[in-house]
């Protein structure tokens, strides 16, 4: 009776140390928040939800902003951002984003309007590059003339997992 039992607490400890190798064999990567995917252009993207809400137009409702990194595998510019709102901008053609990563200096860039004025772009790897040993990222911009003034927290807890599983994907080094 002893030895069966101790033959059972063999087979239970080995069972249980071939699930634990079996599980870290598959580990995934920890993405953290982000969400990788393709989009329906052929695109690779990479979204992560800020983590403040931002109250819409008519103040009952509020929304987190979604940043989206992308890679194109064929053309350019391959690599991208955009900022995804649910409320428009005023601005038709080009609008001043300011950056701060880290809780450094804030420094301001040039975006572009994309459809509807919801869609914030801009293009190229140095954007990416800058963020990829970042843990924070705050976005700010003006709705318009008038209008007040958004502003996007991101955590990024598991970018650079996110961008080389981009960058695999598009068959591509990281930026």
């Amino acid at each position: 009776m002893k030895l069966g039992f101790m033959m059972r607490g063999v087979v239970v400890a080995a069972a249980l140390l071939f699930a634990a190798a079996a599980g870290a064999a598959r580990a995934e990567p920890n993405l953290g928040s982000w969400s990788v995917g393709a989009g329906s252009d052929g695109q690779i993207t990479a979204s992560l939800h800020a983590s403040n809400k931002l109250i819409t137009g008519g103040g009952a409702l509020g929304y987190s902003p979604v940043l989206t990194l992308a890679c194109r595998p064929d053309g350019e510019p391959r690599w991208s951002e955009w900022l995804q709102l649910n409320d428009s901008v005023s601005a038709s053609r080009k609008i001043t984003i300011s950056v701060i990563v880290d809780g450094g200096g804030k420094t301001d860039e040039s975006w572009s309007v994309g459809a509807h004025g919801r869609t914030l772009v801009r293009d190229g790897d140095d954007g990416i590059r800058r963020l990829a040993s970042a843990n924070r990222l705050t976005l700010s911009w003006r709705f318009g003339l008038l209008s007040g003034r958004g502003e996007a927290d991101f955590e990024l807890a598991g970018l650079s997992e996110a961008i080389g599983q981009i960058a695999a994907s598009c068959k591509t080094d990281p930026p």
